[in-house]
């Protein structure tokens, strides 16, 4: 059975944001070695559309190992993407979702091989709130953004985790790795 993984790069405050992280080599390469063991990656339309400048990378590599790494594993990781509004996507890799996203999850826990990586904050929620994450892995970088997109928005419900290991990177950066154990109901 695969396991569902949320992957998220958050700030000290909580926000979820690309631009506000601080991603140096070694982040870089702890991500590119991630999603070469990943079966499938899962993303909004707005993450999707983002995560697109590696293409750009690959096209025109920076020069930087760790970036140039990235660029070439989030090319060929296989995505699924999740979109009301695009019609299609070019990404030789990538796929329009063809069922709703509990659906598709389920069929997807349910096979044999490699984790799936939910790398967008509006998936990581709903599939929070439908009890299919299986694993947690926040990586809090040392920012203060003051302001942003909170990750947990719109999450209703109590959850307890417990902490299975932590990886500490040399520029302050810490990954949080957590499994859900306990759900509990309360009132809004």
């Amino acid at each position: 059975m695969k396991k569902i993984i949320a992957a998220m790069n958050m700030t000290l405050d909580g926000y979820c944001d690309h631009t506000s992280g601080v991603p140096d080599e070694e982040i870089h390469q702890h991500y590119a070695d991630l999603l070469r063991i990943a079966d499938t990656v899962l993303y909004g339309r707005i993450t999707y559309q983002l995560m697109e400048y590696w293409r750009t990378v690959l096209e025109n590599p920076t020069g930087d190992q760790a970036m140039d790494d990235f660029a070439d594993a989030i090319d060929k990781v296989p995505k699924i993407v999740f979109s009301r509004t695009l019609k299609n996507v070019d990404w030789k890799s990538a796929k329009l979702a063809d069922k709703e996203l509990e659906e598709l999850v389920l069929e997807l826990k349910q096979q044999s091989g490699k984790d799936v990586f939910v790398c967008s904050p509006s998936l990581i929620v709903a599939l929070t709130k439908l009890n299919l994450i299986d694993e947690y892995q926040l990586c809090i970088h040392p920012v203060i953004a003051g302001s942003g997109l909170p990750l947990f928005r719109n999450i209703s419900e109590k959850m307890i985790l417990k902490l299975i290991k932590t990886k500490t990177f040399s520029g302050g950066a810490v990954i949080l790795y957590y499994e859900p154990t306990l759900k509990i109901a309360t009132n809004q």
